[in-house]
């Protein structure tokens, strides 16, 4: 009997107990449908987290003062501003793993344009920021040397900004005030979107940090270069961890900190954090996944089971169809067949409905799902791999049987 004939005879012996072959499958369209769907929702996590890296940008670090104590009393990080764009410097050029170092100065401002205005946070920076954070103009240009060095009236907005006070009238070269200072904006800034913490990155406008200092936010007197972080990218390849201690020995140095004092800044190793969620996202999209899988060995255990029913139900045929020429392989192939048939199609309707589940998570529940064919494929392969594995038993079972002995089957 060739595999078609085989297959025909299958089909047509769960045709016969439909209902009865339905229910078999139920545990098979469960785990199928259950692993694509918590494979789709880690891989979603898994993207996003990797959209966030690549926002913020890669091998970032970023550089604060650290907490400092008034009176026997802990006040927080940042709250004394020690950095200075001379630390920056310094970074830059004791520390070679660094490919780039952006002093920020931030604050936040009102900005008025026409009737339209709009609370946001203003950023002094240096040209090496775009660098950093890999972020790109979407028009306009950088800001000019002289720019950056008189404390040029010129500004870059993020997308949120432009759309609250323009709407969809172009912002290139009109004025704004930022705390009544009237600047220029030459450029609008490439859309970034959330980062890590749910904040809109785009709601930004970034001013020469000449600018800020002088001109809008304002500095303590008698720190006319003062900075309010370091952001930093390392090259490619370098260790993160040992740039950082490397920069930590050369701030300590320069701030003049004791032995046994504590750090005078604090470090936050932003791209590190994030691998780590992206680490602990795989793990926990795998555990699920294999929770998941359990539903499969159930599917597995009833496939065996109503296999096992059905070589006792069709004994005499089974004796039969040996008594006219049929091998044991025969037998064999035929059973092994219908319990893959079995587990196929429930994987089948299974990938439909995990397919389906996936779209509603992303649509009703507002979760970023992704459907990859590797894991429809892994799933559909594991359930004919079930189907085979629970479905060997029974066929050997049957091919086993005696003819006489089957014919004489009540």
């Amino acid at each position: 009997m060739n595999l078609l004939a085989t297959l025909r005879v299958a089909l047509n012996a769960l045709r016969v107990n439909l209902l009865r072959s339905v229910l078999t499958m139920l545990g098979i369209i469960i785990g199928v449908a259950a692993v694509i769907t918590m494979l789709a929702v880690g891989s979603g996590a898994e993207a996003r987290i990797k959209e966030q890296i690549k926002s913020l940008g890669s091998n970032l670090m970023i550089i604060t003062a650290g907490a400092r104590t008034a009176n026997g009393a802990r006040i927080g990080t940042g709250i004394t501003p020690d950095l200075t764009e001379d630390d920056a410097a310094a970074i830059t050029r004791e520390v070679p793993e660094v490919e780039a170092v952006a002093p920020t100065y931030r604050g936040s401002a009102q900005v008025v344009f026409g009737n339209a205005n709009w609370a946001t946070q203003v950023f002094g920076i240096t040209p090496d920021y775009f660098t950093v954070r890999n972020w790109t103009l979407e028009s306009g240009r950088m800001f000019e040397p002289a720019e950056m060095s008189g404390a040029g009236k010129v500004a870059m907005i993020g997308q949120t900004v432009a759309r609250e006070l323009f709407g969809d009238a172009d912002p290139m070269d009109q004025t704004i005030r930022i705390k009544n200072v009237p600047v220029t904006i030459v450029g609008v800034l490439g859309r970034k979107g959330q980062n890590m913490t749910g904040n809109d990155q785009d709601d930004v406008i970034m001013v020469p940090l000449s600018t800020a200092r002088n001109r809008i936010v304002g500095v303590e007197a008698g720190k006319p270069r003062q900075v309010g972080m370091i952001q930093i990218k390392v090259f490619d390849g370098e260790s993160m961890s040992e740039t950082e201690e490397k920069i930590r020995a050369l701030l300590r140095q320069r701030l003049r900190t004791a032995e046994g004092q504590p750090d005078p800044i604090t470090v936050r190793n932003l791209t590190e954090m994030l691998a780590a969620q992206e680490e602990s996202s795989k793990v926990m999209s795998m555990l699920l996944a294999a929770v998941a899988s359990v539903s499969l060995l159930v599917g597995g255990i009833g496939i065996m089971n109503i296999m096992l029913v059905s070589v006792t139900e069709r004994t005499r045929e089974i004796g039969l169809r040996m008594a006219v020429g049929a091998r044991a392989a025969d037998i064999l192939t035929q059973f092994l067949v219908e319990a893959v048939t079995l587990s196929l199609v429930g994987g089948l309707i299974g990938v439909a409905l995990g397919v389906g589940g996936s779209w509603m998570i992303a649509e009703f529940a507002g979760w970023q799902t992704q459907l990859s064919g590797t894991s429809i494929a892994l799933a559909v392969s594991f359930s004919a791999a079930i189907g085979i594995f629970f479905g060997f038993y029974p066929a050997r079972k049957a091919a086993r049987l005696l003819p006489i002995q089957a014919l004489r089957y009540e």
